[in-house]
């Protein structure tokens, strides 16, 4: 017997990231030498205040079901989160908890989204955006914004793709894979389309607000255009400032309304979140970010190894991030020319395999809408950032056809 699989389901995809990750730690386990700069996951570990109040709720009893919306003493911390380091008023019925910031995501789809609205997605785009639309009955629709605007999404292009049935913007920064960071004057330009069309609303995912490389604090659209607020529902979570990947945490801040409806679509899905990862956020939101430019500084210097190695490549153009975990590069140079041995590079695709064949993981930029590109993370150790670098400059140098 077989099992018919809902057109749900076949609208959607395995996510490229957790396929190249284990097409990458499926060769390491037979020994090769596989450098795997696929993931966008801290190498640094929990800090310890965050973990002893993980064990003291374990040792407290807190092990049971929670609030579907959050335990309240988290969401309370969330807000004074917001006050401290956005400079951002929410009551506290409008902050939601779920299991991980794409929970949150998932959820404001399920809520608003009939068959067939839109939403706009800025390309590059992560490749949950897309996929959670499509499951939720929506229509993505990609704005390419290429590496001449540095993959940031222009007024023009978003007043021209606003349509009858937009219901949401999503704006990512510092971007995921681009690591885009738009300025104050980029965020109003976009407020004020924003404002000609009321019924759009406006997803902001802000997850790497912290690791930016310019020294400056976390700017929203929110510090720009507060007037949007009832419009807006602002992601955010623990995974990437407090290297909590694992503990699968994240948050919601909007319009009451909005939040309410997605705290109904989770009670019939996965209920509460984790008791003891939510008293791990609490001690983390709490207790500082004294810990954080310690491990900026370290992305930073791997993002300019990188970039200083890769950008000497002929056939490669980098953008350099300005914030976050990756280096996206625009490998159309290497197209049409050979491997060694003779098969030629059509594709992104096959310039990531040839250079997992030599060595180095990485994501073709197609999971990302974007062609031809690649994607590689920065969240792995100085000196296998630095060797990926010689690396691939050494595969890229070995390929017939070259100038």
């Amino acid at each position: 017997m077989s099992v018919r699989l809902s057109k749900r389901v076949q609208r959607v995809s395995l996510s490229a990231n957790a396929a190249a990750k284990s097409q990458a730690t499926a060769l390491r386990e037979t020994g090769r030498d596989i450098l795997d700069l696929t993931t966008g996951e801290p190498d640094f570990d929990t800090p310890e205040h965050i973990k002893q109040a993980a064990y003291a709720a374990i040792a407290a009893g807190a092990t049971k079901y929670t609030p579907t919306p959050g335990v309240k003493a988290l969401r309370l911390a969330v807000q004074r989160k917001l006050q401290r380091e956005n400079r951002l008023e929410y009551p506290l019925e409008s902050i939601v908890i779920a299991n991980g910031a794409k929970q949150i995501i998932f959820n404001a789809f399920a809520a608003t989204l009939d068959d067939g609205d839109e939403v706009l997605v800025p390309t590059p785009y992560w490749p949950s955006f897309p996929d959670s639309v499509r499951f939720n009955g929506g229509e993505p629709v990609f704005i390419e914004c290429g590496l001449a605007q540095g993959c940031k999404l222009t007024p023009q292009q978003l007043e021209q793709n606003i349509g009858e049935r937009t219901r949401w913007l999503i704006l990512n920064g510092p971007g995921n894979p681009s690591g885009a960071v738009y300025s104050a004057a980029e965020l109003q330009a976009l407020a004020e389309v924003l404002r000609r069309h009321p019924q759009v609303l406006i997803l902001l995912d802000e997850l790497y607000e912290h690791i930016r490389f310019d020294g400056a604090t976390p700017l929203s659209l929110l510090n720009v255009a507060p007037d949007l607020q009832p419009r807006c529902l602002l992601v955010g979570g623990v995974s990437k400032t407090y290297a909590m990947t694992g503990w699968r945490i994240g948050f919601g801040a909007g319009p009451q309304t909005l939040t309410s409806a997605m705290a109904v679509v989770q009670s019939q899905s996965t209920s509460g979140a984790s008791s003891v990862g939510q008293a791990a956020a609490l001690a983390a939101f709490d207790g500082g970010l004294d810990f954080l430019p310690a491990q900026v500084a370290a992305y930073q210097q791997r993002r300019d190894l990188l970039v200083k190695a890769l950008s000497e490549v002929d056939g490669l153009e980098v953008l350099e991030p300005q914030g976050g975990f990756f280096v996206f590069i625009r490998c159309e140079g290497l197209l049409g020319r050979h491997r060694p041995e003779g098969e030629p590079l059509n594709n992104d695709a096959d310039v990531v395999a040839y250079l997992l064949e030599e060595g180095v993981a990485g994501v073709a930029g197609s999971a990302y809408g974007l062609s031809p590109w690649f994607r590689l993370s920065i969240a792995t150790a100085t000196d296998s950032v630095a060797e990926a670098g010689r690396r691939i400059a050494h595969a890229c140098g070995q390929l017939r056809g070259n100038p």
